[in-house]
């Protein structure tokens, strides 16, 4: 384990919310921040409405996949953020747990994912400062 804070982002199907909430913390926190994502049930890809609103605001995440969580992906990270995957998100002691209450991207236009996409960098950035209060940004 190194000595960065590690960051795990889990959804449902790991291809909307966590993908952005990943592609945001890796924007502004650079390589000061392990940071990973995943999905109880993956999707194929990512989200192509999720992918356009962070491609808007300078972030592509065209390059990552929907992955599934697994065991060593949870113990490895120091915070585990979880969105909606309810009851089948695994749990490990130990570990620091917030559950993010966000809407769901899939199926939705534009200009709502622009507002999740938004309300998630808000999210992030509160995150950031408690997990490096001294950064300059």
């Amino acid at each position: 384990m190194s000595d960065k804070p590690s960051v795990l982002f889990v959804c449902v199907h790991n291809a909307g919310r966590s993908q952005m909430a990943a592609g945001w913390l890796r924007h502004l926190a650079g390589d000061r921040i392990d940071i990973r994502s995943a999905g109880t049930e993956p999707a194929e890809q990512i989200n192509p409405v999720a992918v356009a609103a962070m491609r808007e605001v300078g972030i592509d995440i065209t390059d990552q996949k929907p992955r599934v969580l697994d065991n060593d992906a949870a113990r490895d990270s120091d915070v585990i953020i979880t969105m909606g995957c309810g009851d089948t998100c695994p749990y490990f002691p130990g570990k620091r747990y917030e559950d993010w209450k966000l809407e769901d991207p899939a199926g939705q236009p534009l200009d709502t994912v622009r507002r999740i996409r938004d309300h998630i960098r808000d999210r992030v950035q509160v995150l950031l400062g408690q997990l490096l209060p001294d950064r300059s940004v």
